[in-house]
């Protein structure tokens, strides 16, 4: 469509605000280049800047190419990715990475239509990658940028309903510039993370604040419209934290897909089983010692898990009798490097130092 006044008008203040005031200094924002967008708007999906820079800066250094990916084992990059949640982000990466390897020679698409048809990749993340790694014309609409557009455009409803959505890229398509595309692209993200934030927003620097809706009304509050609250059902398990005679922990590895799928895990049982059963059923002993925590629950999208943690003293080292590949004896003090699900490593972290019989 062509761009009217109002939409020119907004892309060169949002450039000329991100000149003097948008982020310059992240990670992702030097040597750009299509595997460092991709990797970066990935681990920025649901995450905050601040938690997400470690984890970058880690990641590169460990597999600083789509190559290196490509060849990665699974625990490497769950390893890599422990912490950081929403693990099917890091699967994806993975095997996105085997397909440009495979069927790109090593080469990112360079039309978000391509980049769609990849796993993981969506229209705003390719987007990201074609307007800020290729600098080539896109429209982003990730969380910030909907905030910002439905502020200034007074949009009403949840952004996840279909029409709410289709207005929101519609707007976002009609403000995006021709040139400066990769600077229009961080500017708007910026400006959703610094200034139009979910709450307390800073109106008054804001470079689009004479003509927004919201402010001029006083309703920032009001959007984006919130997300239909829904009660989660409540799930409970029995997490058996296993210790040998060498103070090592047992981890079983879950399939590939589903909860935790690739990532290692405590065993796990029915909240009422007994643990000293499974530990004779499975490791040929009784427990020399036992001791149960307190629940804690552990919130997923869809769901709670209300996990009831036994920690188990076993009187030897017994052999494992699974696959070598599915269960291990981990040291807590000499990690392998495999990927843990968020619950087992804070239930590690809680573990006395020296876990010696």
């Amino acid at each position: 469509m062509n761009k009217s006044r109002d939409s020119i008008n907004i892309s060169q203040r949002v450039l000329h605000w991100f000149d003097h005031s948008g982020r310059k200094n992240l990670p992702w924002q030097h040597d750009i280049n299509p595997y460092r967008v991709w990797v970066s708007e990935i681990m920025l999906q649901q995450t905050q800047v601040s938690t997400v820079i470690p984890y970058f800066i880690e990641f590169m250094q460990q597999l600083p190419t789509v190559e290196d990916l490509a060849r990665a084992s699974d625990d490497q990059v769950l390893h890599l990715w422990t912490g950081l949640g929403y693990y099917s982000r890091a699967r994806n990466l993975h095997k996105t990475a085997a397909l440009i390897c495979d069927e790109y020679q090593g080469k990112f698409p360079n039309t978000v239509e391509q980049l769609c048809q990849l796993p993981g990749i969506g229209r705003s993340t390719a987007g990201a990658i074609v307007s800020i790694a290729f600098q080539l014309p896109a429209a982003i609409l990730d969380g910030n940028v909907k905030r910002v557009l439905a502020r200034y455009h007074a949009i009403e409803g949840w952004p996840g309903q279909t029409a709410v959505l289709k207005n929101l890229w519609h707007l976002a398509e009609a403000h995006s510039p021709k040139q400066r595309v990769a600077d229009y692209s961080q500017a708007m993200m910026d400006l959703g993370a610094t200034l139009c934030t979910r709450s307390k927003p800073d109106c008054p620097r804001c470079p689009l604040k004479q003509d927004c809706i919201a402010n001029q009304q006083a309703s920032q509050a009001q959007y984006p419209g919130k997300k239909p609250k829904k009660i989660l059902p409540v799930k409970t398990t029995q997490m058996l934290i296993i210790k040998n005679t060498e103070g090592e922990l047992l981890l079983e590895k879950r399939p590939p897909s589903g909860i935790w799928g690739g990532l290692w895990i405590f065993p796990q049982i029915n909240q009422h089983d007994d643990a000293s059963e499974y530990c004779q059923a499975i490791l040929g002993q009784t427990p020399k010692r036992l001791e149960r925590w307190d629940n804690y629950r552990h919130t997923f999208s869809h769901y709670h898990l209300d996990i009831s943690p036994t920690v188990i003293t076993l009187a030897s080292t017994p052999s494992l009798v699974m696959e070598a590949d599915r269960q291990l004896w981990y040291n807590p003090h000499q990690p392998a490097t495999i990927g843990l699900a968020a619950p087992i490593k804070q239930l590690i972290a809680r573990l006395p130092n020296d876990l010696s019989n």
